[in-house]
């Protein structure tokens, strides 16, 4: 006979409660974000790929 797994477990008792406080605790901690510099580093870094994959995608074609 076939048995169900959990594919989460249950917290329970004093270690449901501090789970709960840690994550109450991590919700009011201020989110990183990124620098408008590094933003700008990481839309570079989009643009040469989407341009270096045309290039292959055309000379594949072409």
């Amino acid at each position: 006979m076939a048995m169900t797994i959990n594919s989460s477990p249950v917290l329970t008792g004093e270690s449901a409660r501090a789970f709960v406080e840690e994550a109450e605790r991590n919700g009011k901690l201020p989110t990183p974000r990124l620098s408008a510099e590094r933003e700008a580093e990481l839309r570079e870094a989009e643009r040469k790929s989407r341009e270096f994959l045309l290039f292959l995608k055309n000379r594949k074609n072409g």
